[in-house]
């Protein structure tokens, strides 16, 4: 395209500076690229929430992504800042933070030109001053359409910003075809000739398309709690604030000469990427005279001497020496150590916790008392958890009791302090029904129309379900006022609208946390969250260690507490007694409310048809009533051959040994992965990548990349091609389907533990459980 790289936009908000931006951070990624834009900036309102996004999607496309951010000092204009490097961007996070700590994220009304504006974003109380001492390694461009007052008064702010940020700072001249465009420009020139500030060409962007103007104004009704009809003076004036043809461009800027040339300068020097951030997990505290090596292994033996009372099963020794020496190769050990001293932690204040998830997979989890789930009395797959070809840090799920949970964050706090550690960010996006409600309210509908269009929609009902449940409410889907609905609403769903908090995943660093990536104050008192998500994190490759509240480990407590009270053995989750066949007995009559995970209806209706008689029945039914396999016919064919009535075949002994537990029907995730290493010939860590695209297979081509490897090595292995599709149809479908297994056994351990206090114990888990609600399936 000529002339494709005479233009980057340096001014774009995305819908991350909430309820004002009126478009994905991708979309206006995709968008620049294809118009042929050198690069983008991406520019939010003292947020830095959507910058990961846009990077992975500037990489896709191969634009050049700015990072910057918009402030707002309280004693001066605002300003666009751009970082340039390493040490701006690090300068940019910390600018943010300190703002952003001063008053907390006050969601309170405030005053904008007279009217009550719900802020939506975080407030950031800066001062000029503030901005000029984070200013290294950052440029910043003053939007000269935002000085208000006559020209004098805005050459006083141009010079207030020049004497304290000097030729860092750039004149943002915007203009939106408003009909004094001409004028504004012309005005522009006066004050860059007065005061020497160099002009640059840029578009104050909202959204990426002209045709997202509609939604924008809606979103700033909803932002003024008013109808869009009676914000009229508010909005703005057309649709022109979307990424413009470059012709345009050239055109509208033509009486500013360099203004549009002075973009690629600005943007050339701004070379810094998301890639050149290294994220380092804390170093490991460990005994004086000790590696972190040697600290780990010794407590991992020394705990599966206890656990198996000095008589460690060789099976498990060799799991130990098998993950020992992987963690150790790719350097985890401190990552191991960090979650272990969290649990330990929790034991010395007595609060009962148990790790979950992939970890269950891990005999050092088992061994440090991490999880609760025996290596000995399940098949574990160490890459489920850790890969050498993933090349990404462990998971590791930790339950807390959920009323004690709070101490534990605090502790990573203290021991890490403030600056180093903060909750993850949980983004708040619109779903059908808070769409609905906010667009209706701000088009003009009555309340009881939309209360009662709003009891009509199902949390299961789908966008395209839209117009069927007006006419349900009595609106009619093909006035105008009805489509306008559902066009708007269907723009709207997967908006964010605010940032909320993860369940429990806390990120730790080795330096400031706040160089990485903005924190502020969460909702609740005494926490600090980042302004990225988990998909963030994992996008740039930074650990969590995820600190969960589970309802049913503070009733476990409680009655583990009065059994021992009325006289009754001091219990812990690995001591109470395994494979009381009086309890499955009562489990298999469904006697089940109160039991954690099958006191739902759908699970007491499969309990009697199942019989769980032994513990790996339990982690089965804990993974089989779900949509998924549900869904995916999985659930039939597993009863009728439990039940004898249907025979079960296998190719041959290594495809036995992987699914002769599940009687030939691949429940579970790690069996899926067992399947490629013994029948296609897969090393544990390419098993694990087949894993994730497993999960990922709706992405086109993302499952298909395995499909012929994977038959192939199944024939070259002898057998069939016909049982080798087939195999990978069922692979295919775990997306929709699949369950890891380690997450099943150790929800299963609980189980058992509530279902034996019930038996054993009926009085005190019952006043345990009164006295741990709300909790439960009832």
């Amino acid at each position: 395209m000529q002339g494709c790289s005479r233009y980057a936009e340096l001014h774009c908000t995305t819908n991350f500076s909430f309820l004002q931006g009126g478009s994905h951070p991708e979309e206006l990624v995709s968008q620049a690229a294809s118009l042929g834009y050198a690069a983008l900036a991406i520019t939010d309102r003292v947020s830095l929430s959507g910058v990961v996004r846009a990077h992975a999607a500037a990489k896709e496309v191969g634009i050049h992504l700015v990072i910057g951010a918009v402030v707002e000092p309280i004693d001066a204009p605002p300003l666009v800042l751009w970082a340039t490097n390493k040490k701006g961007y690090q300068n940019l996070c910390r600018l943010l933070t300190s703002g952003l700590l001063k008053q907390g994220c006050s969601k309170k009304s405030k005053e904008i030109d007279g009217s009550d504006v719900r802020d939506h974003d975080p407030r950031c109380l800066l001062t000029a001053d503030e901005v000029a001492a984070h200013a290294g390694g950052l440029l910043a461009g003053l939007p000269l359409s935002q000085l208000r007052g006559s020209f004098e008064s805005a050459v006083v702010s141009i010079r207030a910003w020049q004497d304290r940020l000097g030729k860092q700072l750039y004149g943002l001249a915007e203009v939106a075809m408003e009909g004094d465009d001409q004028e504004c420009l012309a005005n522009y020139a006066r004050l860059s000739c007065q005061t020497h500030i160099p002009l640059v060409a840029a578009g104050d962007v909202r959204y990426h398309s002209r045709d997202r103007q509609p939604l924008h104004d809606a979103l700033a009704a909803v932002r003024y709690g008013r109808t869009v009809e009676s914000i009229q003076v508010k909005l703005l004036s057309n649709g022109e604030r979307h990424l413009q043809d470059m012709k345009h461009v050239v055109k509208r800027f033509s009486i500013l000469p360099g203004a549009v040339d002075r973009t690629l300068e600005i943007a050339s020097r701004c070379t810094f990427s998301l890639d050149d951030i290294s994220y380092e997990y804390p170093h490991a505290v460990v005994p004086s005279g000790w590696t972190p090596k040697e600290y780990l292994s010794n407590l991992a033996w020394k705990g599966a001497r206890k656990r198996y009372d000095k008589r460690v099963p060789e099976k498990v020794a060799g799991l130990l020496e098998h993950e020992l020496s992987l963690v150790h190769e790719l350097g985890y050990e401190a990552y191991f150590l960090t979650v272990f001293d969290l649990v330990r932690f929790a034991r010395r204040r007595g609060i009962l916790c148990q790790g979950r998830g992939s970890a269950a997979n891990s005999a050092i989890c088992y061994c440090l008392g991490i999880t609760s789930v025996d290596p000995a009395r399940t098949n574990v797959l160490f890459e489920r958890f850790v890969s050498r070809e993933r090349q990404e840090a462990p998971d590791i799920d930790v339950d807390f009791e959920h009323h004690r949970r709070e101490e534990v964050l605090q502790y990573i706090y203290t021991t890490y302090g403030r600056m180093r550690s903060a909750m993850t960010a949980e983004v708040i996006c619109y779903r059908l029904r808070s769409a609905v409600r906010d667009l209706a309210k701000v088009l003009g509908f009555s309340l009881d129309r939309i209360n009662q269009l709003a009891q009509i929609l199902d949390v299961g009902d789908r966008a395209e379900q839209l117009p069927e449940r007006l006419a349900q409410s009595g609106i009619d889907p093909g006035s105008e006022s009805g489509q306008r609905l559902v066009a708007l609403v269907n723009q709207l769903i997967s908006f964010p609208r605010h940032l909320g908090q993860h369940v429990g995943g806390m990120v730790i660093t080795r330096g400031d946390l706040c160089e990485l990536v903005p924190i502020q104050p969460a909702s609740m008192d005494g926490r600090t969250v980042i302004q990225w998500d988990k998909n963030d994190l994992d996008e740039i490759g930074i650990l969590k260690v995820d600190c969960l509240a589970l309802g049913m480990l503070s009733a476990i407590r409680r009655a583990f507490d009065l059994v021992e009270q009325s006289g009754g053995p001091c219990l812990t989750l690995a001591s109470v007694p395994a494979e009381d066949s009086r309890v499955y007995g009562m489990i298999s009559k469904a006697d089940t409310v109160g039991v954690f995970q099958i006191e739902s209806r759908a699970q007491r209706s499969m309990l009697p048809r199942l019989k769980p008689a032994c513990f790996y029945d339990l982690v089965i039914e804990v993974a089989i009533v779900r949509p998924g396999p549900i869904q995916g016919d999985m659930v039939h064919p597993y009863l009728r051959r439990r039940q004898g009535k249907e025979s079960v075949c296998y190719p041959n002994q290594a495809i036995r040994e992987v699914l002769e537990k599940t009687l030939g029907v691949p429940l579970f995730q790690e069996q899926a992965m067992r399947l490629a290493v013994v029948a296609a010939g897969f090393t544990p860590g390419e098993a694990d990548q087949l894993r994730r695209a497993m999960g990922a297979w709706r992405r086109t081509g993302v499952i298909q990349e395995f499909h012929q490897r994977l038959v192939d090595g199944m024939v070259s292995r002898g057998l069939s091609s016909t049982f080798a599709e087939q195999v990978f149809q069922q692979l295919k479908g775990f997306g929709e389907y699949g369950f890891p297994e380690s997450h099943a056994a150790s929800f299963a351990l609980l189980v058992y533990v509530s279902a034996w206090l019930k038996f054993h114990y009926p009085a005190a888990f019952t006043a345990a459980l009164l006295g741990s609600q709300p909790m439960g399936f009832y």
